[in-house]
């Protein structure tokens, strides 16, 4: 487990592309639990642990999940998350097998989710029950195949970046769900939380908490070291 940022009132870690944040119908050990077991056993805590979860990233992503190690942290950040979205910043890394039409554009589409399909759908005119998605993506590199994508959130919808980037024809790289031709070895997809930059829920002080994306991964490994170098 990969901490990227601790101190007495949250915790950020490094998400691997198969770890869940939460308990799901899966049964498999959630991310929250092994965050949980490693505060108890370096502070030595007796009982229940406390631990909020004031935001997710889907399984087959990696990258930045931050948690809440008291109850005022929590109800502090859900308020950031819910209500003033536009005072937390989240970048996310892309790879993609397309090159898009524009070096970097603002997408503007109108989504509605399925629930029972687990997928969104995006269109580009309001449509009844849709919700606003945008975001904002600039080329960070080219590969012989595959091109990187930096994209910054504006809105918070059910898998937004997913869907609107298989929209423009872009679909992410191992996505079958939203139109790649290839799964990923592991099941993933080549989507990577890079950062999230907010308002210390206590402090009141600005911090960004950076992620470097699976270097296990030969195709993530020469995108990161040509963007180093």
């Amino acid at each position: 487990m990969e901490i990227l940022y601790e101190d007495n009132h949250i915790i950020a870690i490094n998400k691997k592309v198969s770890d869940i944040v939460q308990a799901d119908q899966t049964g498999d050990e959630p991310l929250s639990e092994r965050v949980k077991a490693y505060i108890k056993e370096k502070y030595n805590k007796p009982g229940d642990v406390y631990l909020g979860i004031p935001h997710r990233v889907d399984r087959p992503v990696s990258g930045v999940v931050l948690f809440a190690k008291t109850s005022k942290a929590l109800v502090r950040l859900n308020k950031m998350f819910q209500e003033h979205d536009q005072e937390i910043t989240k970048i996310y890394w892309a790879i993609v097998g397309n090159l898009p039409e524009e070096d970097h554009a603002k997408l503007t589409h109108y989504m509605v989710r399925d629930a029972e399909k687990n997928k969104s759908y995006a269109y580009n005119k309001p449509k009844s029950g849709a919700k606003e998605a945008i975001l904002e993506y600039k080329l960070l590199g080219c590969g012989q195949r595959y091109y990187l994508l930096e994209v910054k959130l504006c809105t918070g919808r059910h898998h937004q970046i997913r869907c609107q980037l298989a929209k423009i024809g872009c679909p992410i790289k191992g996505d079958l769900k939203y139109g790649f031709p290839r799964s990923n070895e592991g099941g993933g997809i080549s989507l990577h939380a890079r950062s999230i930059t907010f308002t210390h829920p206590v402090k009141q002080e600005k911090i960004t908490i950076v992620a470097p994306p699976p270097l296990n991964d030969t195709l993530w490994k020469f995108f990161y070291e040509n963007l180093e170098s």
